[in-house]
Formats: structure tokens, C-alpha cells, sequence
């Protein structure tokens, strides 16, 4: 019996297919235990840049602004790795194993770097978390991308991108309340109690999860495929023809190296790759350092008479308000995707945006003009990063690539985004340091202007080659 004709005897007396059948709570469901990977990767970003600054307090010496950048930096190079390995893993393997595996590695190197209070031990245990962290990158939107309705695909996969917003409010305001708390500097291991409980949340929710039901169509595993489809969305659900189309030259494209696999998708790699590079100065170069650019760039007065701890709470306090704004950001930007923007094009004018707005934040910096000026300059900057680069740069990934290499297009494209993330984590505070907010602000914009020109680019090209809207 042919394939095909397996899959028909297999969905027979099924009376909804997965492409046009109503949203559910399955639904929901799926996209919130895939949206905790995106939220706990902002929130431990969050953490360490709270962490920095306590660690700073109680150092002896000081800590160099190299230290500085290794810790804001270890969680991303993890995730810079963790996304490129898992991304080849899971296509050859499946998706089910990395994406329990993922949130397990989160929680045991979190609670190593409670119960070992080490800035070394702290670095490779954000290493390792981070590298969980890249699993989850590169599967989360998979999962979403293929059991969505056609109509709600975009709106989910934005929803599962929204967990990034909540894990920056939620780690903000944890930690600000911790801070407050303990009022003691030399508790900063207590922080990653946050991180350790976000990743037990994910490993159990995970326990009663399944296989990607593409994943097996696509691997010739047709009746386990519709088992899983029935186990996630029902019984009376049948596959749809893109899911159980198994696309040409699968195995050819599954044997490519990174390297062969960036020549022969290199306008994709491109525009999913580069402007998440510069989107991940402002997510996370910046992001993990806003309690300390608060306070460098004088939003957040300093008391004359509060101990280091208690202006570091007030700065924490600021960032949890700064932060507030990514999640109507994300909804905004949700919303004009449905509308029917094109995602190139929300991509390149909110690069801009943000440019214009850290511009109109260093000259209220550079002259001293009220702090609510360079306050809201500052929500702008935050809110324009979310409506486009921020949700884009998530969204590209699983749209652009062949089902057959996705989770390795998804994972090269969050591994450069990271890499540039990385590089932004480590040069801040040499930045800081030699030219002050002036310099921090002056790079940060030229690069955002640098993401709008790069997506407009290669947007062209990739539009024209798939003949579709991007």
C-alpha cells in the first residue's frame, strides 16, 4: 500500500483538518509551553543584568568591565551554540527529546549556581543554561508553525514570541522585590531561584508532550505521526496536506554542513541572521545592561544617602517600568503582521524607529534635557525594538526555510543573533568606560540603522525568490 493511500485509510472518519479547524485550548496550550523557552530567555538576560551590578558591590578589586561583559555574555554564547547544535540535532533526531532535555539542563545548573555562590561557577552554569536556552530557539516555533490553523499561524507563533516580554517584566519585578528583600549584595545566587523554577515549570510541563507530527511525516513514521496529531489537537482532527507532504531532496538537504548549508540558503541566512545580530544589541547589549545604563545615563537619580544596594534596586526598579512597554510592543507588532505588513517592512521601519529614538536619547543625555524626555526616549526605543526586529526576527526563521531543515535554518539564524548579542554584551562596558553614554548610544543606533538596511536588502531578495510575501 502506497504512502499516500496509508495516510487516507489512517484519517478516515475524521470530520476537521489541522489547517482550517477552529482555535482551541490545545492550542493555547501548546503555545504556552513553547512560549516558556522564549521566556526564560529574556528573563535570565534580565537576571544577570541585576546580578552585575551586585557582584560589583561586594568585589573587592572592582570587576573589570572584561568580567562584566563575561558574565552578561556566557548565558548567549550558550545559546549561540545551543541553537546551531539542537537545530541539527532535532531535525535528524526528532524534536520531543532536545525540547525535555533543554529545560532540564535550565534547572540543574541553575540550582548549581545557587548552591556553589562562585563568579566562575556562575559563568558556566549560565553557559550551560544558555545552551538549554538555544535548544529551545530552535524548536519552540516549529511546534507552533506546524500544528496552528493556517489563519491563526502568525497570531500564535507571535504569542509564543510574547513569552520573551513576560520574562523580561516577570525577572524585573522578581528581582527588584528579591533585592528589596534581601537588601544584601552578596545574595545575588538567591536570583537564580527565579531561573531554576521557571526551568521546572518547563520540564513538567513537557512531560505530557509529544513528537512533531511533521517531524514523523517527513521521516515516514505515518501512523506514530497521527497519533501524536490526535494526542495534541484530538482524535476527530486529520493532518493537513503540508503537513504530510514530504518535501523533495530531504535527506540531500539534511547531510549539508553549517557552512554548505549558509552557501546554498545565503540570502535566507542573511535576512534571518544579520538583523538578529543587530536586534540583539538592543534585546539583550542593552537589556542586560539597563539597571546600569539607568543609572550611567542619569534616569534614575542617585540618593545621596541609600546604600549601593538600594540605588540598585531603585535602577532595577526603573527597568521593570522600561520594561513594561515590550509587551504592548509585541502586541502592536502582532497585530500589524495580521494586518498584512509585510514583516520585511515592520522589520526595516522599526529598525528605524529605533534608531531615531536612542538619536532623540543621547541628545537629551548630551544636553541635559529633562529626565522624562530621555525616559520615554527610552520606552520608544523599547517598544519599536518588539513591534518589529524583536517579533520579525522570530517569525522569518520558520517561513523562509523547508520544513526539512528548518530547525537548522532556525537555529543558524538565533546562533549569528546571538553571536551579535554576544559581541554588544562584551563591548558595552568597554564602551561605558571609554566614551561614556555618549559612545554606547552613538554605536547603538548606528547599528539598528545598519539592521534597516540589511533587511531591506536581502528582504528583496528572499521576497523575490520564494515569488511570496515574507
Amino acid at each position: 500500500m502506497s504512502s499516500e493511500n496509508s495516510k487516507s485509510n489512517m484519517v478516515q472518519g475524521t470530520s476537521v483538518n489541522s489547517s482550517d479547524m477552529p482555535l482551541t485550548w490545545r492550542h493555547w496550550w501548546i503555545t504556552i509551553v513553547a512560549g516558556l523557552g522564549q521566556l526564560v530567555g529574556t528573563a535570565v538576560a534580565t537576571i544577570a543584568g541585576v546580578i552585575i551590578p551586585m557582584i560589583m558591590i561586594t568585589a573587592h578589586n572592582g570587576l573589570s568591565s572584561f568580567v562584566q561583559g563575561l558574565i552578561g555574555a556566557a548565558d548567549l554564547i550558550g545559546i549561540m551554540v545551543g541553537s546551531v547544535v539542537f537545530g541539527k540535532l532535532s531535525d535528524k533526531y526528532g524534536y520531543l527529546p532536545f525540547f525535555r532535555l533543554c529545560p532540564l539542563l535550565i534547572t540543574l545548573f541553575s540550582l548549581l549556581a545557587i548552591f556553589v555562590p562562585n563568579v566562575w561557577v556562575l559563568v558556566v552554569c549560565l553557559f550551560v543554561i544558555g545552551f538549554g536556552i538555544g535548544g529551545e530557539y530552535s524548536l519552540d516555533s516549529d511546534y507552533v508553525s506546524v500544528l496552528m490553523p493556517d489563519k491563526y499561524k502568525l497570531v500564535m507563533l507571535g504569542m509564543c514570541k510574547t513569552g520573551a516580554a513576560f520574562g523580561n517584566i516577570l525577572g524585573a519585578a522578581l528581582c527588584f522585590w528579591l533585592v528589596i528583600d534581601l537588601n544584601n549584595a552578596g545574595s545575588w545566587p538567591d536570583l537564580m531561584w527565579i531561573v531554576a523554577g521557571i526551568g521546572a515549570l518547563m520540564l513538567i510541563s513537557r512531560i505530557y508532550f509529544f513528537e512533531s507530527p511533521k517531524w514523523l511525516y517527513d521521516h515516514g513514521e505515518d501512523k506514530k505521526a497521527l497519533i501524536a496529531l490526535h494526542k495534541f489537537l484530538g482524535n476527530n482532527v486529520a493532518p493537513s496536506a503540508e503537513m504530510t507532504a514530504i518535501p523533495t531532496d530531504v535527506s540531500a538537504d539534511n547531510k549539508l554542513s553549517t557552512l554548505e548549508f549558509c552557501k546554498k540558503f545565503w540570502n535566507r541566512v542573511m535576512l534571518s541572521g544579520i538583523p538578529w545580530a543587530c536586534e540583539g544589541l538592543g534585546v539583550y547589549g542593552i537589556g542586560v545592561f539597563i539597571p546600569i545604563l539607568v543609572m550611567a545615563l542619569g534616569i534614575e537619580k542617585q540618593l545621596p544617602d541609600a546604600t549601593a544596594i538600594e540605588n540598585v534596586a531603585q535602577s532595577v526598579k526603573t527597568t521593570f517600568w522600561i520594561s513594561c512597554i515590550i509587551l504592548p510592543g509585541f502586541l502592536i507588532g502582532i497585530w500589524l503582521a495580521q494586518k498584512k505588513v509585510k514583516e520585511t517592512r515592520l522589520q526595516t521601519l522599526s529598525f528605524w524607529a529605533c534608531c531615531v529614538s536612542l538619536v532623540v536619547l543621547l541628545i537629551s543625555y548630551r544636553f541635559k534635557l529633562p529626565v522624562w524626555i530621555s525616559l520615554i526616549s527610552f520606552m520608544a526605543f523599547e517598544l519599536f525594538l518588539n513591534i518589529g526586529p524583536h517579533l520579525v526576527t522570530y517569525l522569518l526563521p520558520p517561513k523562509i526555510y523547508p520544513i526539512a531543515v528548518r530547525g537548522q535554518g532556525t537555529g543558524i539564524a538565533a546562533a549569528i543573533g546571538k553571536m551579535g548579542a554576544v559581541l554588544a554584551v562584551f563591548i558595552i562596558p568597554i564602551l561605558l568606560k571609554a566614551g561614556g553614554g555618549v559612545l554606547v548610544l552613538g554605536v547603538s543606533a548606528a547599528i539598528m540603522a545598519a539592521g534597516a538596511i540589511i533587511t531591506q536588502y536581502y528582504g528583496r531578495k528572499v521576497n523575490k525568490s520564494l515569488d511570496q510575501v515574507v
